[in-house]
């Protein structure tokens, strides 16, 4: 089925296309040796899960080779979904681009000690090792049947992994400290175990928010960790954040009624840069949902805080738009507050923004971790139904 299939054919089309878009990162090139060494067909299980527009279906190997190899292959910005609970992703093959860009961000040396939290399908942690060396990888996985699959899949690589099952956000205390701590899951609030496992001058990477990732350095006196955005993607939460599903836009408003309306002169096509002004409310309002759309009379958006309040940005003919909100929050106040708070600041891009961690407090800041302007954590994930793709 294998020689039929010619995934080696699938493998060089993905590693062309990452080639001509500028994927691979220059300064770490053992990142496409690793990939090429090890391909993610060698973690893939025999079934995958490919979004039908109403609901997730399955694509078995023995069934559509050729379906199953296009769900890995079809793209450097696809995951292959690999897990299913409740209807909803719950594991996934992460989207090739996405893991270069990760593992770039490590700055992952030969002998490094790695702590890589979420193993999924193994693919991931075996890079890692392919890079650091034999035994220099402890994996955790909270599903004891993926870890269990993916131990099997090291060991058939060669890779030599420690694989265990347990709570990635406690880290593994008696295996500390690490080089380098990577997560392939999101986390609204950094764990300080992840710092406390770190040693002084290690590094963190992991997704923040569902919308990017961030690497972090721990001080030399372990007391804090700091570092910069790296890029946007959409993640799955960790498991734990994954039960406090927030409601819906249309949940929301059917049980709000409208009791404010008015119109502003903003134009909400700004809203729908998620590298701008999009990426800005993210921090500023994390709490927040915000899904924008466009029709003859240009772009709206839909605001909710997924439990009381909603607003909707209606776009005007001759510009701006008619605001109508429902709730006790006034959201079309708040998201124009952040707005002008934004444009006041310099319209920081996903690139000027940073964050830090202290065994106290997290904070997200723009353009300097100590004389930038500052915002608090998010506290609620941001958990939408209506969004099925899982990086």
């Amino acid at each position: 089925m294998a020689e039929e299939l010619d995934l080696p054919a699938y493998r060089s089309r993905l590693d062309r296309v990452m080639a001509e878009r500028g994927a691979w990162p220059e300064g770490s090139p053992w990142v496409r040796e690793a990939v090429a060494a090890l391909p993610r067909d060698g973690f893939a299980p025999e079934r995958l899960w490919r979004w039908g527009g109403r609901a997730w279906e399955p694509v078995d190997r023995a069934a559509d080779p050729a379906g199953w190899a296009g769900e890995l292959y079809r793209s450097p910005d696809e995951a292959a979904v690999t897990q299913l609970g409740d209807g909803l992703p719950t594991s996934s093959l992460s989207c090739q681009a996405v893991v270069a860009d990760m593992a770039d961000s490590l700055r992952l040396e030969p002998g490094h000690r790695v702590l890589e939290l979420g193993t999924g399908s193994g693919w991931n942690a075996a890079l890692l090792a392919y890079r650091a060396g034999p035994g220099r990888v402890v994996a955790v996985e909270a599903d004891p049947v993926l870890a269990a699959a993916a131990d099997v899949r090291l060991v058939a690589a060669g890779m030599e992994v420690q694989v265990r099952t347990g709570d990635g956000d406690l880290g593994v205390p008696d295996e500390f400290p690490f080089d380098r701590v990577i997560a392939t899951y999101a986390v609204e609030e950094i764990p300080w175990a992840w710092v406390e496992q770190t040693a002084p001058g290690g590094r963190i990477v992991t997704p923040w928010g569902r919308l990017g990732h961030v690497a972090l350095t721990v001080a030399e006196d372990g007391k804090s960790a700091t570092g910069w955005l790296q890029g946007l993607a959409r993640f799955m939460p960790t498991r734990t954040q994954q039960a406090h599903r927030r409601r819906t836009f249309g949940e929301v408003r059917g049980s709000v009624e409208t009791d404010r309306s008015g119109s502003t002169d903003r134009d909400p096509t700004q809203l729908a840069d998620p590298w701008g002004l999009g990426f800005a409310l993210r921090v500023a309002l994390p709490d927040l949902s915000v899904h924008t759309g466009h029709d003859a009379d240009g772009t709206s958006a839909w605001i909710t805080d997924g439990h009381t309040s909603w607003a909707v940005l209606s776009a005007r003919t001759a510009g701006g738009a008619w605001t109508a909100e429902g709730g006790p929050r006034h959201l079309a106040e708040e998201v124009e507050a952040a707005w002008s708070q934004w444009e006041t600041i310099g319209r920081p891009g996903v690139y000027d923004y940073g964050l830090t961690r202290t065994p106290t407090e997290q904070f997200v800041w723009a353009d300097d971790p100590r004389t930038g302007p500052r915002w608090p954590a998010a506290t609620h994930p941001e958990e939408e139904r209506s969004d099925p793709a899982p990086v």
